[in-house]
């Protein structure tokens, strides 16, 4: 049977949870990780929420010196990739540490930050990064978000945010590794687009959605 792409133009329901994935100041034009056009899905993702019964945002939140910085390693750069025990692990510039501007939302998104019933700060653990908003990358630790959501009676989350590439698609993933339904608004993301064998990393996470039943549009 064929994937469903999501359309975007499902009735939203009690039932949905709207997830805003790390809509922070390092993510966007001249932060430390900048995505490119990050800070232009900002207001519309403000506008989104007041569709949302149930709203969840995720912050990265790393202390200094944190072991997926490429500064941790010498002799390394950003973007390269080190072995790690829980896997590779992608070396980024150093952003979102704790306490900093960068690691503060961008203020386009503070009206849906008002409406926000839970804030989901990952990336602490200074030897795990965390692109979930569900686990840490071990792929064991929890953030405690799928029991939130379904003591809520969350059914179906859609995802928004930044990066479309790395967090926003390892939180759609799980979500459905979860039992929820996940879909994401593609318009409302932007992605690092990092080459890879075969493509870029926005085919790669592409493919995974396509086997995972992750709706996307």
């Amino acid at each position: 049977m064929a994937t469903k792409h999501f359309t975007g133009n499902e009735a939203i329901t009690g039932s949905d949870a709207l997830i805003i994935v790390d809509p922070q100041i390092d993510f966007c034009p001249g932060g430390r990780l900048a995505v490119a056009g990050g800070d232009e899905i900002m207001t519309g993702i403000s506008l989104l929420a007041t569709q949302y019964q149930h709203i969840v945002m995720t912050q990265d939140w790393h202390p200094a010196g944190h072991l997926s910085f490429a500064s941790s390693h010498p002799d390394r750069q950003p973007f390269e990739t080190v072995p790690m025990p829980y896997g590779e692990q992608v070396l980024w510039p150093d952003h979102c540490i704790q306490g900093t501007a960068g690691a503060e939302f961008h203020p386009g998104v503070h009206s849906a930050l008002t409406r926000a019933h839970l804030v989901i700060r990952k990336g602490y653990d200074p030897t795990v990064d965390s692109y979930s908003a569900f686990f840490e990358n071990d792929k064991t630790t929890r953030t405690g978000l799928a029991g939130y959501l379904r003591e809520k009676q969350v059914h179906r989350c859609v995802f928004v945010g930044l990066a479309y590439d790395f967090c926003v698609a390892w939180s759609a993933l799980d979500a459905r590794r979860e039992g929820f339904e996940a879909s994401i608004l593609k318009d409302y993301t932007r992605a690092i687009a990092m080459p890879v064998p075969g493509g870029t990393t926005v085919d790669a996470a592409e493919a995974q959605f396509r086997a995972a039943d992750v709706r996307f549009s």
